[in-house]
């Protein structure tokens, strides 16, 4: 259980400096944010617990097809954001988009690939 709860907290700690990093320097954020934090932590907690390179390989490919889908959100938040489209609705239609996309992604790779 304090296994667990030491990936929770050390995952929620990583969140939470970003977001108090932005406050004072955006620039400084948006590098640790845009660095696969997320998704190397995830690697290394699937590897201490299964010790199976072949799944490092098969979650790291998985990821760079995901990563296109995922440009929607930090393309269109700020574009409807420029057109005062109001931070709760631009937020929303950017997450829907994301969503979208995603969708779309992963239907195309199941009748080509998959």
């Amino acid at each position: 259980m304090s296994y667990y709860l030491a990936k929770v907290l050390i995952s929620a700690a990583l969140i939470v400096a970003v977001s108090e990093i932005a406050k004072r320097n955006p620039l400084a954020a948006a590098v640790l944010a845009s660095v696969p934090l997320v998704s190397v932590m995830a690697m290394l907690w699937l590897y201490l617990e299964t010790r199976d390179p072949d799944r490092i390989i098969a979650f790291s490919r998985d990821i760079v097809v995901l990563i296109l889908p995922s440009l929607v959100l930090f393309v269109l938040l700020p574009a409807l954001l420029e057109r005062k489209a109001g931070f709760y609705l631009s937020l929303g239609l950017a997450i829907a988009a994301t969503v979208a996309a995603y969708g779309l992604t992963i239907f195309v790779l199941r009748k080509t690939v998959l």
